[in-house]
């Protein structure tokens, strides 16, 4: 872990909340401590109590009773809009305010902070380029303009842009496609290595948990803490039954969640630039003994993939197949496999910026599947 973390501590003392008319409480006598600058995933059945949890933590849900420290700071005892804006806020479909553009979203707290407008304007810029969106295309777009997953890259810059110390997700991806929530949740991770805020996020997917927590907490009714741990932890030693049937089967395999593109060996494309001519891409082709060549831009981003019997005119602009899923070195094996069997061929890695930096290859995740069963054999 880098040394600088943003983060705070976040301490939940017999945290509880009971509704009116109801016998049992939601959520019974909670005590957590999420260490501050990771990432602590709520995982559970729906129902059990763990968006309620979460959303204690910023008082969207007031509790019963219980204590709530946040930095050392007692958030029970402060102004509840105070509060709010000291921590950031994602949630499903992004919860984007229509009738704003994307700049006046992502401004909304700052706005209220009242920052001075040209602080806001610069950050809300930044933010927008961290989640990889060009501010020169979206400042002005409304949310109705915007992919989903553009949609939920621009909450999560909304949620981010008074620099909280504390970001709480609740299902941030679970209304989008599964590559885009591959790829978001990938642009999550990214962000939190360079960012290290402390995150609570809810899902119900025990597969996302294992790829974004630093910390699980596997919640049954009440959100009752059934185990609390690392995901390596948790997989090789559930708790209890329950816990095991959360897990579910493919233990073994789900152990490509905790392994990353970045920690296998990446192999290296025959690539060209759409300004070189196929005659050159096609002699480089020969000399490695190669089909298919790489186009990229002049970012070194991944355009299109190009056969050599694709390479007879005298422009590479517009041949060959567009490039489908890609992966980024932040990615899980699991991730890359499944894009492997997509493409029907290697997987394309691209690093932070999107730019293109080696291919993933079967070989190189069955390989690693073979070491992970002997090792836990």
């Amino acid at each position: 872990m880098p040394e600088q973390t943003s983060g705070v501590e976040i301490q939940l003392d017999g945290v509880t909340k009971r509704y009116p008319g109801q016998r049992d409480p939601a959520v019974d006598g909670f005590t957590m401590t999420i260490n501050p600058g990771e990432t602590t995933i709520f995982v559970g059945p729906s129902g059990c109590g763990k968006t309620t949890t979460m959303r204690m933590i910023n008082r969207l849900i007031e509790p019963t009773s219980g204590r709530i420290t946040i930095g050392g700071d007692d958030a029970l005892s402060l102004n509840a809009d105070t509060l709010r804006r000291r921590i950031g806020y994602a949630i499903q479909q992004a919860g984007l305010f229509p009738h704003l553009t994307v700049a006046q979203n992502v401004g909304v707290v700052p706005g209220l902070l009242k920052w001075d407008g040209r602080k806001i304007k610069a950050r809300v810029e930044e933010m927008l380029s961290l989640v990889g969106m060009d501010p020169g295309q979206f400042l002005h777009r409304y949310p109705r303009q915007l992919s989903g997953g553009q949609q939920q890259r621009v909450g999560v810059a909304r949620a981010l842009a008074a620099d909280p110390p504390v970001l709480l997700m609740d299902e941030p991806f679970g209304a989008v496609d599964p590559i885009t929530r591959g790829n978001l949740q990938d642009e999550l991770m990214r962000l939190q290595s360079e960012l290290r805020k402390t995150i609570v996020f809810v899902t119900h997917d025990f597969a996302e948990a294992v790829k974004l927590g630093d910390r699980i907490a596997v919640l049954g009714d009440q959100s009752r803490i059934l185990q609390y741990d690392t995901p390596e932890a948790i997989l090789a030693n559930p708790a209890d039954d329950t816990v095991a049937g959360f897990v579910g089967a493919g233990a073994s395999l789900k152990q490509l969640t905790l392994q990353r593109v970045r920690d296998v060996e990446l192999a290296q494309a025959v690539t060209a630039t759409e300004d070189e001519t196929p005659a050159t891409v096609r002699e480089r082709l020969s000399a490695d003994g190669r089909t298919f060549g790489l186009i990229l831009d002049q970012q070194r981003k991944p355009l299109r993939w190009v056969h050599a019997r694709q390479l007879s005119g005298d422009s590479l602009a517009g041949v060959g197949s567009p490039v489908g899923d890609l992966v980024t070195v932040q990615s899980t094996l699991q991730d890359a496999l499944e894009a492997i069997l997509q493409e029907g061929g290697d997987a394309v890695v691209t690093g932070s910026r999107g730019e293109y930096v080696g291919t993933v290859q079967l070989d190189a995740v069955v390989g690693r599947i073979r070491e992970l069963r002997e090792e836990h054999s």
